[in-house]
């Protein structure tokens, strides 16, 4: 029995553990692990792999099926009404990318035919890399988002085109007028199948599968229809990813995407591994090793310009200066199917081996760098916003006309763009509570301000957008963002804004609770562990539990994983708080220079003269609940304040005041 592959795939599992823990530890994406696996395993370093096509089959199913899922995530009428970014930006992306980068391979001495070749290689990006990485980050459905993936599919269509056209380049003419309109012709046929298989076949077929109950039958039937589409585009000339995205998309408006998305999603990221490390082992460390200042030359190179030509085509389409460097950045690094047309070039002699290392090289560095250059992009984005840039690069040529928002207090400001947020917009409307919304995609704030919600279009991490909101004089903020680091600079610029405002806010885990908090959150929902305690609260209900004995058990495991930091709104079984309801705890900081930093709390006085009572500090990593009058406050500390929100406000104000001068 020939066990050439299970051992293949062995040795690829064994190192992407061992490399993906690693890495892991220190915070590095796993695709670096993925593609250094491949670079370890290849046949230029350690040669582990017996079978290297083995793996490149393997690769290709993972390619398919993360194009499938993000099919999924679409529909035939999302993806219509973004084809102005399909076929507008991804034309121009394509086409300027491709200019600029032949005029460049004249630079390394290349002919005519070849500069033209190495554009075409170039201007595709990693449809892998970026969706995955995308996906990931929840970030397929913004603005931008949008955008990356418009012109990323624009790409994928465009593949077929350029492999007519390579043999052209290399000398080899045949009958490319035929080929051409008979590639049109099939285009045609494949964009009816897809309507009639969107609006009639799947929703009948996956109906008929779901009626036997069986959940192996309908994962075979995803499965089959997924591969069934992919063989058919591929066999009518397009690429087999190109047909799972378009299997995806017919599945997508049928009520069982999210049943098949589920279903799929560990066979995904199993597969996709294998493609990453099918990348890597092209890699010859040899060619870097006696060339590594071309290599690094070119690649920065290529990022930029394919970020600057990539930005300057977001920038065109609308996007403000944030989604144009998050766009740029995003698509900068060449993509896995610029692989296939650098083999088919290699064979028409467009290319020498000596450039087709280059390619490679160039190409597998800039994928590694790309989780890198998204992850940075954000911030990046955030740091040259600061400077005095003009309006019109800040806003975007089409800047959404925002809504003027009348002055309001004691309101509700709710700042996200999931939906979460959306339904609760529309559940605050339906009670007729006052409230404004801070949206970062233009898409989204348009449409709540077309329902006549006070909405601001605008990143909640600067100042002037809260502002516009009304923060400073909120009853209460609702902060949905997902992301830590976003989190955390948002509640400390509206604490600084407003001292009194009730804060809450959704975190991803458990671990974040305390920086929030520290930070001036009044309370941190956590959403994994809160969907755990709805279930458990279910299950002791279903039981017939008392009341009282669940709010207790609620309370204990509270304590257990949050410690002080549990929801403030309930302590024990009990809650004062909750039937005072003008009365809470906050966290406030004690400045290094405070004018009660060093003194006893019998010293400072707080009740007497602000009308709170500490009732915890905590010392750098200590607390100490029901502190002593003669306990020591010092600068840093962190002191919980019980009180009235207006009461806390003064003594927050006395406790991070510096000493008079």
């Amino acid at each position: 029995m020939e066990l050439g592959v299970l051992k293949d795939i062995v040795i690829i599992f064994a190192l992407s553990t061992f490399v993906n823990f690693i890495f892991t530890r220190i915070k590095v994406p796993a695709l670096i692990g993925y593609l250094l696996t491949g670079v370890i395993a290849g046949p230029y370093l350690l040669g582990l792999i017996s079978s290297p096509e083995n793996v490149e089959v393997m690769a290709e199913i993972g390619v398919i099926l993360l194009m499938f899922t993000i099919g999924l995530e679409f529909s035939l009428n999302h993806l219509l009404k973004i084809r102005r970014v399909v076929f507008l930006g991804g034309f121009m992306q394509l086409l300027l990318t491709a200019g600029v980068t032949m005029l460049v391979a004249r630079v390394y001495r290349l002919t005519w035919n070849e500069s033209v070749f190495v554009g075409f290689l170039t201007a595709l990006s990693s449809t892998a890399v970026v969706l995955k990485l995308l996906q990931e980050r929840s970030e397929l459905t913004t603005h931008y988002g949008k955008t990356i993936v418009g012109i990323l599919i624009f790409q994928d269509i465009i593949l077929v085109p350029m492999l007519l056209l390579t043999p052209m380049l290399g000398g080899d003419t045949g009958d490319a007028g035929h080929e051409l309109l008979l590639m049109l012709l099939k285009t045609i046929g494949i964009m009816i199948f897809i309507w009639a298989g969107t609006r009639w076949l799947m929703p009948w077929l996956l109906h008929l599968i779901a009626m036997t109950r069986s959940q192996e039958l309908f994962l075979m039937s995803i499965l089959l229809i997924c591969l069934a589409v992919a063989m058919l585009t591929h066999e009518l000339g397009m690429s087999l990813a190109f047909g799972a995205f378009l299997a995806g998309l017919m599945i997508s408006d049928t009520e069982y995407s999210h049943s098949a998305f589920g279903n799929l999603i560990p066979f995904k990221d199993v597969f996709t591994s294998f493609f990453f490390v099918s990348i890597g082992m092209l890699l010859d460390l040899g060619f870097v090793y006696d060339h590594p200042w071309l290599v690094i030359a070119t690649v920065l190179i290529v990022i930029f310009i394919k970020a600057v030509i990539a930005g300057f085509t977001a920038f065109s389409l609308g996007h403000t200066f944030f989604g144009t460097v998050v766009v740029g950045l995003a698509l900068a690094q060449v993509g896995e199917f610029s692989f296939i047309l650098a083999g088919l070039g290699l064979t028409h002699d467009i290319i020498t081996p000596y450039h087709f290392q280059l390619f490679l090289a160039v190409a597998i560095t800039s994928m590694a760098l790309s989780p890198f250059l998204i992850q940075v992009s954000r911030p990046l984005a955030g740091i040259i916003m600061k400077l005095p840039l003009p309006p019109f690069l800040v806003n975007g040529l089409f800047p959404l006309k925002q809504v003027e928002i009348p002055e309001i207090s004691k309101h509700t400001v709710l700042i996200g763009k999931d939906s979460r947020v959306i339904n609760l917009a529309s559940m605050i409307k339906t009670m007729e509570l006052p409230f404004t919304s801070i949206i970062f995609d233009t898409d989204r704030a348009r449409q709540e301000m077309e329902k006549g919600n006070l909405a601001v279009f605008g990143d909640a991490t600067y100042e002037p957008v809260l502002r516009e909101a009304y923060v400073h004089t909120a009853e209460m903020v609702i902060l949905s963002v997902g992301n830590l680091i976003t989190a955390m600079s948002v509640v400390e610029h509206i604490r600084a804004l407003n001292k009194h405002a009730h804060i809450i806010v959704r975190t991803r885990h458990v671990t974040d609770i305390e920086e929030l908090y520290r930070l001036g959150a009044n309370q941190v929902i956590p959403e994994e562990f809160e969907t755990a305690i709805d279930f458990f609260e279910r299950i002791l209900g279903k039981y017939l539990i008392p009341r009282m004995e669940i709010e207790r058990a609620i309370a204990r495991t509270r304590e257990d994983n949050y410690g002080i930091f549990r929801d403030r709104s309930k302590v024990g079984g009990y809650s004062l708080l909750k039937d005072i309801p003008d009365i809470e705890i906050a966290a406030v900081k004690v400045g290094k220079e405070s004018v009660f930093a060093g003194k006893t709390i019998a010293q400072t006085a707080l009740r007497k003269t602000c009308g709170v009572t500490m009732v915890a500090i905590k010392h750098g990593s200590t607390i100490i609940p029901n502190p002593e009058p003669s306990t020591v406050i010092n600068g840093d500390d962190i002191a919980y304040l019980l009180g009235k929100p207006e009461m806390i406000a003064i003594a927050s104000n006395i406790l991070s005041e510096p000493l008079p001068q």
